[in-house]
């Protein structure tokens, strides 16, 4: 299977909000990204609009040419705004306020009844639906009675442990997870904290479909340019 990149362009928003300004505008970021070869777009419309506004989520979904992931919490404010929207597909995440960003995954096991509705009413929107969950078997499980499509693996922890003793262990526990849904139906996407160094080793595992990635891509954005840098991303895929 060949391994897909979506770029997530949030921090270019963080940026443009240190200042209340109206620069660097997203939008723009949206035409490199896919210009370098990327293969979706995500956003996150957080509920204290800290870096995207419900503007740049409009004009973002206007002017992508490949797919647009909507990263949301599942609120009855996010579910009207996505379905008026109509993104390729939702990422139901979980927020908390003092966060720096998504801490971890989603408790799908244990919020079944409010996720279920959500799932329920995307679909019917014809919006696919992806959970962010930890890798988990529990929650994997969760994801799968919730009839979600994706599920989001949190690589956060592997991230975090990258080359101390605890990467093997992080690192088999998102091969497991990522195995159990696929043999459950789910399809699998991957992100958090993933950058140049540690992608090497999770492009080993073709269970995952795609790849989410913004703060590393961004970040090296700053000294090399936005469409390079998300070329050098896409060269680890190959």
């Amino acid at each position: 299977m060949k391994q897909k990149l979506n770029v997530n362009i949030d921090h270019i928003a963080t940026l443009r909000q240190a200042r209340l300004g109206i620069e660097p505008d997203p939008i723009y970021g949206v035409a490199l990204v896919e210009l370098a070869g990327a293969h979706g777009i995500t956003a996150h419309l957080r509920e204290d609009r800290r870096h995207m506004q419900d503007r740049d989520i409009r004009l973002i979904k206007e002017v992508t040419k490949t797919k647009l992931n909507l990263e949301m919490a599942a609120t009855e404010e996010m579910i009207n705004i996505a379905l008026q929207l109509k993104p390729a597909w939702c990422t139901l995440v979980p927020e908390k306020r003092q966060e720096l960003t998504t801490e971890g995954g989603l408790n799908a096991a244990g919020l079944k009844d409010s996720l279920m509705d959500a799932v329920k009413r995307l679909h019917d929107g014809g919006i696919l639906v992806s959970l962010f969950v930890d890798p988990d078997p529990v929650q994997v499980d969760a994801a799968h009675t919730l009839c979600a499509d994706f599920i989001e693996l949190h690589t956060g922890r592997y991230a975090e442990t990258f080359g101390t003793a605890l990467e093997d262990k992080e690192f088999l526990l998102i091969k497991q997870a990522a195995d159990q849904a696929r043999d459950l139906g789910l399809r699998v996407n991957a992100g958090h904290g993933l950058n140049y160094l540690n992608m090497l080793r999770m492009v080993e595992l073709d269970t995952i479909e795609e790849f989410s990635i913004g703060h590393s891509i961004i970040a090296k954005a700053i000294f090399t340019g936005l469409e390079k840098a998300v070329r050098e991303m896409l060269a680890l895929l190959r």
